[in-house]
């Protein structure tokens, strides 16, 4: 006889898998057309999906690994973009955020069973980094060297100030 169910148990309807009664009820049951759906744990309803569906991975995103740091009045990106075209990489700056985007793509088409190991990334990538400090914009620069991807950030001087004349009319 199956040990009392937990107060969470009753009120997720979650069951305690070291049971094997409660395992082998469900592993048994089947689900007809004439089941309820409220009388089917959702955990157990398997929505039907083509066999091509289900296969097919999602098209995601791999993320940059980057170096954030600050010399005087600039804060420098650097990451590795090497096996990257210029052209295919894509730097968006607000004030305070920065974006890096960009697409590897794999020069040979090799068939997967040729693998014998497979760690490189070949696809798109993004990062976004909220900046430490507010940046001037128009002053910033990217450049790349030998897969490098440096990106220098001049801070915003807070303190500059600038002697406005009054034009009269």
């Amino acid at each position: 006889m199956p040990s009392k169910r937990s107060f969470f148990e009753r009120l997720t309807g979650s069951v305690n898998l070291e049971d094997d009664e409660i395992v082998e009820e469900f592993s048994s049951k089947t689900i007809k057309k004439s089941d309820s759906v409220k009388s089917i744990h959702p955990a157990f309803v398997k929505e039907k999906a083509s066999k091509d569906e289900w296969m097919q991975p999602e098209e995601e995103e791999g993320q940059l690994s980057v170096d954030v740091y600050q010399i005087a009045n600039d804060i420098y990106i650097e990451t590795m973009v090497a096996g990257v075209r210029p052209e295919d990489l894509q730097i968006t700056i607000t004030r305070d955020m920065i974006t890096v985007r960009g697409k590897r793509e794999q020069a040979r088409n090799i068939n997967d069973e040729d693998f014998f190991s497979r760690e490189l990334y070949w696809g798109s990538f993004s990062r976004t980094i909220s900046l430490p400090n507010e940046i001037e914009i128009e002053d910033a620069e990217a450049m790349e060297k030998h897969g490098l991807l440096i990106i220098k950030l001049p801070k915003v001087n807070k303190d500059k100030q600038a002697q406005l004349r009054v034009k009269s009319s």
